[in-house]
Formats: structure tokens, sequence, C-alpha cells
């Protein structure tokens, strides 16, 4: 097993502030590790000690198995950084920001030439490669902005927060853009606010707090520290909740948990038998939904009871940019 990223009792200090407090993780290579943590949890602090952007005050920290202090230059050689903003010339088209981004790499006229058409069509961009990029919509500079990230052929691609301020359709894009890279083989450190993309889009999940790892593990793993599955029953207007409530109270050895707003009806199950003997408990009663079913912990809740805080996707504010 080979360590893209190896972080040891990793510190950083701004002032009087202790972005990083003794990070300690490692992300496996051929896999896609997602950062998470609440405003301030030094998730961002992170990624730009490990892009050689900052450096570390403590620890030890490994990319590609360089020492981020001591050869920071192999570090840069192996990475790539997509920021939260797309950083592309609008006044240029599509092709040509590669091509240029990839002349600056060094590589020849030809070599440019083949990986920018290769990024083109990983990120779907082939047919409108020859317009000015102040045409394109917000979702087409996000995905040229990776596009521009990946034609230098890195190790680990870094994305902090790539889908920020996207609609769910440009999401979506971007997704499937990043799941191509995945598979044609570069290896990926993701932070984002939207816990629905960790879950779609990464292997492994780190959860910071602080400036400390506070738990990981694989998004199922993550899931089962949140508790049990859920009945999880909505009511149609005019249908009375509490009526609800106490049919699943029987079949739980749970508190009932009421949504009001939602007109929604939770409580802890054991399963598939819990679920059926909640139907019948329902229909007993002569009680409508209008939905009802059994389901997993989400990552807003495993969040949610890891740091009782709810997922924010503002930048660290102890890390200057």
């Amino acid at each position: 097993m080979s360590w893209t990223i190896e972080a040891r009792d990793v510190g950083k200090r701004f002032g009087k502030v202790q972005a990083l407090a003794g990070i300690d993780l490692v992300a496996e290579s051929g896999r896609v590790l997602a950062v998470l943590g609440p405003n301030g949890a030094g998730k961002t602090t992170f990624v730009r000690c490990v892009s050689t952007l900052i450096r570390p005050d403590t620890g030890t920290l490994l990319v590609a198995g360089f020492d981020v202090r001591k050869r920071p230059r192999q570090v840069r050689r192996a990475i790539s950084l997509s920021g939260q903003y797309a950083a592309v010339e609008e006044a240029m088209t599509g092709r040509e920001n590669l091509l240029m981004v990839a002349r600056l790499f060094g590589q020849s006229k030809t070599t440019a030439r083949r990986n920018a058409e290769r990024v083109l069509q990983q990120v779907n961009l082939v047919d409108d490669a020859n317009r000015l990029v102040r045409t394109y919509s917000g979702g087409m500079r996000r995905r040229l902005d990776l596009a521009a990230s990946m034609v230098g052929s890195p190790q680990l691609l870094l994305m902090d927060e790539p889908t920020t301020g996207l609609d769910p359709g440009s999401r979506q894009d971007l997704w499937t853009a990043i799941r191509s890279l995945v598979a044609s083989g570069t290896d990926v450190l993701l932070t984002t606010q939207y816990l629905e993309e960790a879950d779609q889009l990464a292997h492994d999940i780190v959860i910071v707090d602080h400036g400390r790892v506070i738990a990981s593990g694989t998004p199922h793993e993550l899931k089962q520290l949140a508790g049990r599955d859920v009945i999880e029953a909505r009511v149609p207007e005019g249908e009375n909740l509490h009526r609800v409530a106490q049919a699943l109270a029987g079949v739980s050895d749970g508190e009932p948990s009421i949504d009001a707003a939602l007109r929604r009806v939770t409580v802890p199950a054991d399963g598939t038998a819990s679920l059926m003997a909640g139907l019948r408990a329902l229909d007993a009663a002569g009680l409508a939904l209008d939905d009802v079913g059994l389901r997993r912990p989400t990552l807003d809740e495993v969040f949610l009871t890891l740091t009782g805080r709810p997922a924010d996707g503002a930048d660290d504010a102890e890390a200057p940019r």
C-alpha cells in the first residue's frame, strides 16, 4: 500500500491562532480523500500546506514521498491545485487556455496539443473548445479550470471546494469529470461544503475540527457513528403527526422525533423488520402517509453528531490569502 499524502502531527499557527493542532492523516494512492470540517476547522490551511503555499510549523508532511518543507520543488512537480474560483483567461478560447498552461509546464507544442485534447475530452468540452471563455457558463468555466489543472498530468490533484456556487446540473457535470480523472489514475484530495459531494466522490473521509482529526473512515463507516437506521414517515396536510408518532413508537425502543415544518416523523429502527412492523401499525391505525421508508443516517447527521455544528462552506478564517 502506498500513500500519496502522509501527515504526522502537522501544526500551523497564525499569530495567536492555532490553525492546525497536530493533524494526522494518510491519503491512499488510487482513492479520493475528502477533508470535511466546519468553518475555521483547518481544512483549507491543510490544503495550502500540502500545496507548499505555506509551510507547516511542526510535524512531518510528505506528498508523493517528498517532504513539503525540505523538497517543495519536487512536491510542486507532482501536484496540481484547483481552487474555489475558476482561474481562466476570458479573452482566450478554452483550447488556447489549455495550450498556454501546458506550455507553461514546459511541454513541447506537440505534447501540449495532445494533452489539451486529452483533458478536453475528459471534462466534456471538446465541442466548446474554440469558443471564447467569456461566453462559457459558470459550470463550463469550472470544468475548464479542472482541465487546466490536469494538463500537466499531476500525480495528485488538490480540489478546494470545486463546486462552490454551481447549480445542481453543473455540479453533476463536474462530478462526472472528476470521476473520469480518478479512473484515469489521478489521486484527489477534496475539500467541500457539500456533504453529498463527499458521499458521491470520496472513498475515504476525514473530519477535522479545531485543527485536529476527530473522525475518519469510509462514508459507510462514518454513517454508522451517527447511530441506527431510522423509519422516516412524511404525513399529508391535515393528518395528525402525534398519532403517527404514537403508532411508530410501538415498534421502536427509541423516542419518535417530530418535525412539524416538514410534516415528518422519524424513529430509530432495527432494519426492515421494524419497517414492516411500523407499516402494519400505521395501517391498523388508519393513518394516511405521503411517503415512508427506511434510511441510513446521512453525512450531515454524522457531521452534526461529531462537531455539534452544521457544515459551513466558508474559508478558514485563520488562513490569510
